[in-house]
């Protein structure tokens, strides 16, 4: 059996750990701006399909 041989950045960084630790992070920015508009649309009382919060850029 070969054995799977680690990825490493020019600095010595550990490519696959580094994705590991991201996964496990929480929320990305995109997720908590989405996650912050749904909470503010349903306190105003609005229809969340009243605010496309992909037009605000």
């Amino acid at each position: 059996m070969e054995k799977k041989q680690a990825k490493f950045t020019v600095v010595g960084t550990d490519i696959e750990e580094v994705k590991r630790l991201n996964a496990n992070s929480g929320m990305s920015y995109n997720e908590l701006n989405e996650w912050f508009a749904r909470k503010m649309t349903s306190e105003n009382g609005k229809n969340e399909n009243e605010t496309s919060i992909s037009n605000n850029k």
